[in-house]
């Protein structure tokens, strides 16, 4: 029996339109991700802002999930956040009541976060006071800040929990990208929610190189990368790039996303909670 060519073509294009369906459906990103982000207060955060949003696009890309972000604090509310599973605060946090009950409840709900460096800073008397108990107590469990190293400098970091999700084939030790690293008013150690994933290693002492005294850490703990075991969230102190400031260039004269190792961890992170099914 002779095949007609109009049902040759008929045959090619059912084959043609299944593989399109499947390929749709295997772009389907795994997870959605927004990033909220202010970019208004510091020149070193504006930069890790941008480099960011040039970043996770790519990486997005690359392990199959979606990655938005806006500077439009509004859009923290229950309807917008309902349609994504990770939310970023790329250097701040929500101002307003509304906005933080409705992060709150996200999170209470099994929604995740990652949060870098300066969306955990809260100090009284400074335009950011700690007015959030639940965020930077119980949520973060560090309370205020209480001091940091200068200028930005590259640490050795120890990976503390090398079983984590999160530090899967980090080495044991590896060395960060420059950065201002802060100090805590809580002893995470003390706190039995909170598991310590990364910490400054002894043989990045002395760190900082002023110039005051003060901004120079000798000895001490100093975690920099924790998860609160009763929530889906991971909080990482990098995300202050170094500027030239004293010569008033404000040129860039580091980045964050130029460290590979660095790089796993926020991608092992991201896919530990985008694939994480809620509690």
């Amino acid at each position: 029996m002779k095949i007609l060519p109009n049902k040759i073509i008929g045959f090619f294009l059912l084959f043609l339109s299944l593989t399109i369906v499947v390929k749709a459906q295997n772009s389907k990103p795994k997870f959605k991700v927004i990033a909220f982000y202010t970019a208004i207060n510091d020149q070193a955060h504006i930069s890790f802002v941008h480099e960011a949003n040039r970043s996770f696009p790519e990486i997005a890309q690359k392990y199959h999930f979606s990655y938005d972000s806006t500077n439009n604090w509004e859009n923290l509310n229950t309807e917008f956040l309902s349609k994504y599973q990770i939310v970023l605060f790329l250097d701040t946090r929500p101002e307003e009541p509304a906005q933080r009950a409705a992060f709150q409840q996200y999170i209470e709900k099994g929604g995740a976060w990652i949060g870098f460096h300066f969306a955990g800073f809260a100090l009284n008397n400074s335009k950011f006071n700690q007015d959030w108990d639940w965020y930077h107590n119980q949520f973060l469990g560090s309370g205020q800040y209480k001091s940091n190293t200068w200028r930005p400098t590259s640490a050795v970091l120890r990976v503390e929990d090398r079983k984590h999700p999160a530090t899967k084939k980090l080495p044991e030790t590896f060395k960060s990208s420059p950065n201002e690293w802060y100090r805590w008013e809580n002893d995470l150690r003390k706190n039995t929610d909170i598991k310590i994933l990364l910490s400054i290693d002894s043989t990045s002492f002395p760190l900082g190189t002023g110039p005051k005294a003060h901004e120079i850490w000798h000895s001490g703990y100093y975690p920099v990368v924790w998860t609160n075991k009763k929530y889906r969230m991971l909080y990482l102190n990098m995300g202050h790039n170094d500027i030239d400031y004293e010569h008033k260039t404000n040129k860039e004269l580091s980045f964050q996303f130029v460290n590979e190792i660095q790089n796993q961890l926020i991608i092992n992170s991201l896919l530990w909670l985008g694939t994480k099914k809620k509690r």
